[in-house]
């Protein structure tokens, strides 16, 4: 297999036009892979959850074309939870567009897809008819669409906007249609109802209003370019001629009547109209305020907010740059990067829930899902919005008496408190450690210590484990998290009290076996989740027998020598995923408590198998096309752990610590809190990726030695803090394993 060379593939950074949207967006859709990444089993959706539609980085608001599939709105499908998903349309069509999209999530109890506005020469009688999408388009800031009607609708949002171009064929009686009712999915048990709204025609072309929904007020200033047009309201698919103001105190399932604002009028061919919408949390008037912001002087055009929201993509972008790689790999990288930098969304000065400013984030989806890779990643390339993220957090503490695992746009719900405990004290440790912020950390560190004691975490201070067997990892990290603030802070009892708790995590585990207990497992089993990078790995692999027989666990789990498996097709039935979760196997990168596994050699001085299990991943689970993910994104979980394995680097999130494999490219440039950090490799081969067209395994590089700045380094890891302040990292890699990295092991607790 001949492998392409950088004189072959060029020089390029990572940029705008590397991204992708659509990747992502369909059934997972790979080339069958070989070697090691043959052996892993993959029993979680088999479908990356994205959708294409237009983003602002970290944005509060996105828009995308609406079919009301699972999960975004966006797309074919039905509700999924494992193998792959089935298609309840057999066409792409949209009843609208339609505001506030999840990115890349599972299963979690509603969908927003708020504000649906439909373009029709119809009647408003089909209102809620679908239409096949054609020549869609899709950019960082854009989306585009034509409906099987002839019209040609655009979209593209800024940070707490969304402006709308419906370009119409010759009508003479065109209309540009706003559903106030809609929300959720169009499947079964998915629909959001509003609680209230209140809708009132301001003036020409203006309108504003506020629709409750999943206790939270949403309220739009909406602006329509279209000189000449009728503006009405309409209720139960009928107009309500004269009428100013719509009502609704009180709406139920059984008294939901569709309703909202239409404009009519007559549309040469070619013409274009302008739908421009403020969006906020607190009130139309603030929402109004949000619309004139995205402009210097009047009302927003759909052009000007393009191209702002295309300036910030590229900024974000860039704080990332790789050189080399195929054209197939880097659009990979760049999509990754792209889908790590949607979520959370932040909406300064918005939150409906405190009278104060400051920063209010949500979407949220999950701290399970983010807190390994994407919150690290933010840290690194967006520090001032990794510190807004806690400050909220902590907000919500305040509010709401604990740290939630999930945070949506929405009151009391969600919390996802059986996915894991206390994981909000793994991000606020990474950013006490790097120094970022202006955190109150003395307070921060009251609610800490709180939280450390509700839902699982007073079964595990009163007993010292706790079932679900995985809690009693998640509290005995976060103890340990929290340690380490409080002696930061000088409260040396507090300091004892919780060090000597987060021992807690031996209880976990079995001594016959070197496994965790036998319990019930979130997505997951005892398997994958028993390689979790806690923060004693010395102990934990003494706990397993020694090196060699930790080093025996992890070459079975991740299928060394393994015969290839068959992945779940559409509905697998019961018996065939027993037969799969019992080959205790790697569960691919689709499920987060394996993510880090990969990592746990390097504490086993064999950073080499980590070289070859990364690299089998980086070949064979991603690719181009809407195909392209080997399951959910997660919000950026699961893209952001491709960015960092890209970089050669893993962030150990809640210890200061980053560890060192060989990149996918020749040189990357990031963009740190601190500083620049280039990782440049001596000896670096390209390699092709499985949208490459792949016929074999490529070779795998080794890392032989390692420099910074200059100075050698003896082991495969540097301090996190170190990192963040840039530099030069040097790798010289080899096509066999060396001794490097062998003798000198990641730090461990009970090291010191």
């Amino acid at each position: 297999m001949a492998i392409p060379t950088q004189a072959q593939t060029g020089t390029r950074h990572s940029s705008l036009e590397d991204v992708d949207p659509f990747i992502g967006t369909a059934a997972t859709g790979l080339p069958a892979p070989h070697g090691q990444a043959a052996t892993w089993w993959w029993p979680k959706p088999q479908v990356g959850n994205t959708h294409p539609g237009a983003t602002s980085p970290l944005g509060m608001v996105s828009a995308c074309a609406y079919s009301g599939a699972y999960p975004t709105g966006y797309g074919l499908y039905g509700k999924n939870t494992q193998g792959v998903p089935e298609p309840i349309f057999g066409r792409l069509e949209a009843s609208g567009f339609t505001h506030f999209q999840q990115s890349g999530t599972g299963m979690i109890r509603k969908y927003y897809n708020y504000v649906r506005l439909t373009p029709m020469i119809q009647p408003l009688d089909e209102l809620g008819r679908s239409w096949a999408l054609t020549d869609e388009e899709a950019s960082p800031g854009y989306y585009a669409a034509t409906l099987d009607t002839g019209i040609r609708c655009e979209i593209t949002v800024g940070e707490k906007v969304a402006v709308h171009r419906y370009t119409y064929p010759a009508s003479r009686s065109a209309r540009a249609v706003v559903d106030l009712s809609c929300g959720g999915l169009t499947i079964d048990r998915s629909r959001t109802v509003p609680l209230r709204a209140q809708v009132e025609i301001t003036g020409r072309g203006q309108a504003q209003g506020t629709v409750v929904v999943e206790g939270v007020p949403l309220s739009f200033h909406l602006e329509v370019d279209s000189p000449g047009w009728r503006q009405m309201l309409w209720h139960d698919r009928r107009l309500i001629d004269g009428g100013t103001r719509l009502d609704f105190d009180s709406i139920r399932h059984t008294t939901l009547r569709p309703f909202g604002l239409v404009f009519i009028g007559p549309a040469t061919a070619g013409q274009s109209v302008e739908v421009r919408i403020g969006f906020s949390l607190r009130g139309p008037e603030q929402a109004r305020r949000n619309l004139e912001r995205e402009s210097a002087a009047g009302l927003p055009s759909f052009d000007l907010v393009h191209a702002q929201t295309a300036r910030r993509w590229a900024s974000h972008l860039d704080r990332v740059q790789v050189e080399g790689g195929t054209p197939a790999r880097r659009t990979v990288f760049g999509t990754a990067l792209y889908h790590s930098l949607i979520k959370p969304c932040f909406a300064d000065d918005e939150s409906p829930f405190w009278p104060y400013g400051g920063p209010f984030a949500f979407d949220i989806c999950t701290m399970w899902d983010i807190y390994k890779t994407q919150l690290p990643l933010l840290a690194a390339i967006a520090p001032d919005r990794a510190v807004d993220l806690l400050e909220s957090l902590i907000r919500v503490c305040e509010e709401e008496g604990n740290f939630p695992i999930g945070y949506r746009m929405a009151r009391g719900a969600d919390r996802f408190f059986r996915q894991g405990s206390a994981l909000a004290h793994t991000a606020l440790a990474d950013v006490h450690a790097l120094g970022l912020g202006d955190l109150d950390w003395a307070w921060a560190l009251v609610h800490m210590d709180d939280d450390l004691r509700r839902q699982y975490g007073e079964d595990y201070v009163d007993k010292g484990v706790v079932h679900p067997i995985t809690h009693t990892l998640d509290l005995a990290f976060a103890h340990h998290c929290t340690a380490g603030i409080a002696r930061a802070l000088a409260d040396e009892p507090l300091a004892r009290e919780l060090s000597g708790r987060s021992g807690n995590w031996v209880n976990a585990f079995e001594e016959s076996t070197g496994l965790l207990r036998d319990s019930t497992f979130y997505e997951g089993g005892r398997w994958n989740y028993s390689f979790r990078l806690m923060h004693d790995m010395a102990a934990r692999i003494r706990l397993a027998g020694g090196d060699a027989a930790f080093v025996a666990m992890l070459d079975s789990f991740f299928g060394r020598g393994a015969a290839p498996v068959r992945q779940p097709g559409v509905a697998p039935s019961a018996q065939e995923m027993a037969a799969g979760y019992a080959l205790n196997r790697f569960e691919g990168l689709n499920n987060e408590p394996d993510m880090e596994a990969p990592w746990a050699y390097h504490w086993a001085g064999r950073p080499d198998r980590t070289a070859e299990v990364v690299h089998s991943a980086l070949t064979w689970q991603f690719g181009t096309g809407p195909g392209g993910l080997p399951g959910n994104d997660d919000s950026g979980g699961l893209s952001s752990w491709y960015v960092w394995a890209s970089l050669g680097l893993f962030p150990v999130a809640g210890q200061d610590l980053f560890l060192i494999h060989p990149p996918a490219f020749s040189r990357s440039v990031t963009q740190f809190s601190q500083g620049e950090l280039i990782v440049e490799c001596s000896g670096h081969v390209d390699t092709p990726i499985s949208s490459d067209g792949l016929d074999g395994e490529p070779p795998v590089q080794y890392v032989q030695s390692a420099t910074l700045d200059g100075k050698s380094l003896t082991g495969p890891h540097l301090p996190a803090h170190r990192l963040h302040r840039g530099g030069r990292l040097h790798l010289r890699l080899g096509p066999e394993p060396g001794s490097w990295g062998g003798s000198v092991r990641p730090p461990s607790l009970s090291d010191h």
